[in-house]
């Protein structure tokens, strides 16, 4: 580090600054200062002593991107993936994952303190996953006509000859697709199905589309997998049909070394970057594959929504279900159920267990697993959670044991944390994806005299800054 002092006023974009990285921030970015003032540094760890690139400053703040490594931190390792650093799909994959595991606890033990206001607060150790690396049990990719090139194939490969490209989207850049050809998130025979997907179609000069002329066809390739069950799906989305060329698609699918059991061809010509369908084609299997959640199966559908780590869903569930505290005479109440993994994963434990859920599609899927389980304990009910437990709703009428919520990244209405306040039911369990928002509204409980007793991070997303946790929260007696 140089003797000279920095003047932070004097800091301007476009200058090379070296800094000594003291901590890992939200969004995947590590944290220095110049005194008092902060630099957001991208493709830093904490421990690293590096020379950063301001490309942005602000008045508050500064953000910088690692240029050169001058002195390594003992947590960086080197990334398993060669699309590190320019793929946006791991952001911590140069850091050793038991550090990961420290700053995941790191960050809900600081939104806890600097949202919520809480003290002293038990945050457990971060639960880690079984396998950090091959988790994934569905990968979307996205063909695209406008390539980006990774640092080493500059030069060597002309990006005007070779525009078609199936892969991620570069970050902030959804018009640009990043050539993926080994993912480690996801397993060996999806990348074998990625790699063959692209050479089949580019021998064939099919173009891929294009979301600035609306011109083209292909448009996502989406593999799903059953972890416990080995069977995986293909859902290949175009603008246009040709059963043709699909026919020999099925067939090169159906290789052995793929393991692909259903391909489902999904047609659309919405102006969208989402893979949705408005027909789907289903040229071998029965367009679904199975997988297992417990003592539960699932029937997964190319659209449904499934827990992408599935192993540590099972986990996530088991402490959820702990948090609860639940017991056999307990009529639970499952807000934001989804799919009703959650509801039908506890369901042989308590009395009754009611999902709901403003999503009709998923409340079908919900009854569908309920029927398909012999679950006949577990009622489903697609309805607005505000107008649900709110005045008039079902809280009017009658009043669950338990709570179990578990919302989108938003967090709760405010209108539903006054509802379980008021309610006075005495234990909820709060999964959450967000730990901003949840200690937020876990603060609010607290005005309803609710105590958070502990809650416990889990990792569903190693190599990301992504967290869940659980929290355990029991309505105060005194």
């Amino acid at each position: 580090m140089s003797d000279t002092p920095i003047d932070p006023s004097a800091i301007r974009r476009g200058d090379t600054l070296e800094l000594q990285i003291e901590s890992a921030a939200f969004e995947g970015r590590s944290i220095a200062h110049v005194g008092d003032f902060v630099v957001f540094v991208e493709g830093a760890v904490p421990g690293d002593r590096v020379n950063a690139f301001v490309f942005r400053k602000k008045k508050q703040f500064a953000e910088a991107r690692t240029e050169e490594i001058l002195e390594r931190s003992e947590h960086r390792v080197d990334p398993a993936c060669r699309h590190f650093g320019t793929c946006g799909g791991c952001k911590w994959q140069h850091m050793s994952y038991e550090q990961q595991l420290y700053w995941k606890r790191r960050h809900v033990l600081d939104a806890f303190e600097r949202i919520g206001g809480f003290e002293d607060l038990k945050v457990n150790d971060t639960l880690g996953a079984i396998e950090p690396f091959w988790y994934r049990n569905k990968m979307e990719y996205s063909f695209g006509e406008m390539r980006w090139l990774m640092p080493d194939e500059m030069g060597v490969i002309d990006r005007d000859a070779e525009l078609f490209a199936l892969g991620l989207h570069v970050p902030k850049r959804y018009d640009r697709i990043l050539h993926i050809d080994d993912c480690r998130l996801e397993s060996h025979e999806s990348n074998l199905i990625l790699n063959a997907t692209r050479e089949f179609f580019v021998e064939r000069n099919v173009p891929a589309y294009s979301t600035r002329t609306h011109t083209g066809d292909l448009r996502h390739l989406v593999i799903r997998e059953g972890k416990h069950t080995g069977e995986r799906m293909v859902f290949l989305v175009s603008t246009h049909r040709n059963e043709e060329m699909m026919r020999e698609y099925a067939a090169l699918l159906q290789r052995e070394e793929f393991g692909v059991t259903t391909f489902v061809h999904g047609i659309t010509d919405r102006k969208s970057t989402v893979a949705i369908a408005d027909e789907e084609i289903v040229y071998f299997g029965d367009g679904r594959i199975n997988e297992r959640l417990g003592e539960n199966s699932f029937r997964i559908s190319p659209s449904s929504f499934f827990q992408t780590n599935t192993l540590q869903a099972e986990r996530l569930y088991a402490l959820a279900e702990e948090a609860a505290g639940l017991q056999k005479d307990d009529v639970v109440w499952d807000l934001y159920c989804g799919t009703g993994t959650i509801s039908l994963f506890i369901a042989r434990d308590v009395k009754q267990v009611v999902g709901v859920e403003l999503n009709a599609a998923a409340i079908a899927d919900a009854d569908r697993n309920a029927r398909d389980n012999g679950i006949d304990n577990a009622e489903f009910i697609c309805a607005d959670i505000v107008d649900f437990i709110g005045e008039g709703g079902r809280a009017a009428e009658t009043k669950p044991d338990v709570i179990i919520t578990d919302p989108p990244r938003a967090g709760m209405h405010t209108k539903v944390v006054d509802a379980i306040g008021r309610s006075g039911v005495e234990r909820v369990a709060y999964v959450s994806c967000n730990p901003t928002t949840s200690a937020r509204d876990c603060g609010l409980l607290r005005e309803y005299g609710y105590e958070v007793e502990q809650v416990t991070p889990v990792d569903m997303f190693p190599h990301t800054y992504h967290i869940e946790c659980v929290i355990t929260l029991r309505k105060c007696t005194a």
